[in-house]
């Protein structure tokens, strides 16, 4: 159980405070909620019901600089996903994505990033579905990695290759 003042992750929304626990009749009846409130872009606030387990799932905690360290040694490890049939592949990402498994948004980020490269050498673009999952998966990580590290996000791809120049 998340207490009031815990970071988290939060599904796709990104780095969130937990800013209360406390009840709310929304649908008929007073159940308790987590009140999250997101920290960039700041404003949105969500509530999640703490019986509701399928979404109490998506609130995560977040990485400590140690483990965020730990996590870039391995990411060259990360094999690509890329999917040629459209339709699996939107199913796919969608699903990466829902999950916030960090290692598959690794390896989202990494095939992305790779395809959008050979097709920049073709002279065309990715798709726009594509760069959307892309910025999705950079979002969520680059989000979580800039908060733990107490660094700016758009500096995080420069600390994790300067990581793994070290390697």
């Amino acid at each position: 159980m998340f207490k009031v003042n815990d970071t988290v992750i939060y599904d796709s929304h990104g780095v969130c405070t937990v800013r209360a626990v406390e009840p709310h009749n929304f649908i008929g009846e007073n159940l308790e909620y987590y009140v999250l409130q997101q920290i960039a872009p700041p404003g949105n606030k969500f509530y999640v019901p703490t019986s509701n387990e399928k979404l109490v799932e998506k609130m995560r905690t977040l990485y400590s600089s140690c483990e965020i360290n730990e996590f870039i040694m391995n990411m060259p490890d990360e094999d690509c996903v890329w999917i040629d049939d459209d339709v699996q592949r939107k199913n796919e990402y969608h699903r990466i994505i829902s999950a916030g498994d960090r290692h598959e948004l690794v390896r989202l980020i990494k095939t992305l990033y790779l395809h959008r490269e050979r097709l920049s050498q073709e002279g065309k673009r990715l798709h726009a579905a594509d760069e959307k999952f892309l910025s999705d998966a950079e979002n969520m990580l680059y989000g979580e990695f800039a908060y733990s590290l107490d660094i700016p996000k758009d500096q995080v791809v420069e600390y994790i290759k300067e990581h793994l120049s070290a390697v």
